[in-house]
């Protein structure tokens, strides 16, 4: 393991792995994750890894238009597939509340160039045919919209920050964090420090861990989060779009013949 590097990703996840490829990228090749067990290992493997592009801000909808292009540039990139299904993605509206708000994000996704469009509950029905039309309104459905595999990714992510430069060390503890005049000196390992001059917290659900080592409180509380995942239908069904009824607090997509 390197003993110097200008930059330790905290965080063997999809956002540790993302991290680490962007500042690569961007010419931080001297960079280097550490990650207590496997690559995924924390909450990244259990996302159901929906992907719906247009969110409350125009920063974060930029955002999530920027990662469907960068599924495609990591494909090439690495040869590794991330496990992009771009199988479209339905809202439904189950109160006029909900209507109202699809209808604005309609016009306002034609301002991103997202071709979103308000359809009714039976064509929504036929796009989805495992639901049932009861209460539904309406629905907003955007075809560039999909779910994709959270470990082919991370692992797609990572593949193409070691071929930009940068370096992984899996199953490494980080035990400290060495602080000289307020600034960050080193990162101490189970397997040997390493000198630095800027930590990245990218550990999730261990993020207040780390935070503590040098004294910071950072206000993150796992939760859970349950999900069912059917056995095949007869027959089974095929792939999809994801579907979301915020009213009702659900979301479905598809799994080997079944969903979850």
């Amino acid at each position: 393991m390197k003993a110097r590097a200008r930059a330790v990703v905290i965080g063997g996840g999809v956002g540790g792995c993302s991290i680490l490829y962007h500042l690569a990228k961007l010419g931080w090749t001297d960079s280097v994750l550490v990650e207590q067990y496997q690559l995924t290992h924390g909450s990244t493997w259990h996302s159901a890894g929906l992907v719906g592009q247009l969110r409350s801000s125009v920063s974060l909808t930029k955002m999530m238009m920027y990662s469907v292009g960068l599924y495609g540039e990591l494909k090439d990139l690495t040869g590794k597939d991330p496990g992009w299904n771009q199988l479209g993605g339905l809202r439904l509206a189950s109160t006029p509340a909900r209507l109202e708000e699809i209808s604005r994000q309609a016009a306002w996704a034609k301002t991103f160039g997202l071709p979103l469009e308000i359809v009714s509950a039976e064509e929504a029905q036929r796009l989805f045919p495992p639901m049932s039309t009861d209460g539904v309104l309406a629905a907003a459905y955007l075809p560039y919209d999909g779910y994709l595999d959270p470990t082919q990714l991370t692992l797609a992510l990572a593949d193409g920050a070691r071929l930009l430069g940068a370096e992984i060390e899996t199953r490494t503890r980080v035990e400290s964090i060495e602080l000289r005049d307020g600034r960050v000196h080193a990162v101490h390992t189970d397997r040997g420090a390493i000198e630095c001059d800027v930590v990245i917290n990218a550990a999730g659900m261990y993020a207040p861990q780390v935070g503590r080592l040098v004294g910071v409180e950072i206000p993150i509380i796992p939760f859970g989060h349950q999900y069912l995942v059917f056995e095949p239908a007869d027959p089974p069904l095929p792939a999809l779009p994801t579907l979301r009824d915020p009213d009702n607090l659900i979301y479905f997509r598809t799994e080997v013949g079944g969903l979850v």
